[in-house]
């Protein structure tokens, strides 16, 4: 079974972010790769960021996005319940 051409699940897009920003990530970076518009991206970022999953720092007059110890266990088991259910990984472009 695939997912394809199916509408990304709330839960796939917070997991794509989580796991792309495992190595620190620019605002456009995220939203680009993520394929969000600003709004969009920000909401998630903000949400991931309260629940302790995404960290923002500034480094050199830019702010940077990345993924924090605590979400290492949502990453996990995203992926094995995805496995289990379709049999592959979510797809999406890193």
């Amino acid at each position: 079974m695939t997912r394809r051409g199916i509408k990304r699940t709330q839960y796939e897009i917070c997991w794509e972010i989580l796991t792309y920003c495992e190595s620190p990530r620019l605002f456009t970076s995220v939203i680009q790769r993520c394929d969000l518009n600003s709004k969009n991206g920000q909401e998630y970022l903000d949400f991931l960021e309260r629940k302790g999953y995404i960290a923002r720092r500034s480094e050199g007059g830019k702010t940077l996005y990345s993924t924090t110890q605590a979400a290492k266990e949502f990453v996990e088991l995203f992926t094995k319940l995805y496995l289990e259910l379709y049999e592959n990984s979510p797809e999406f472009k890193i």
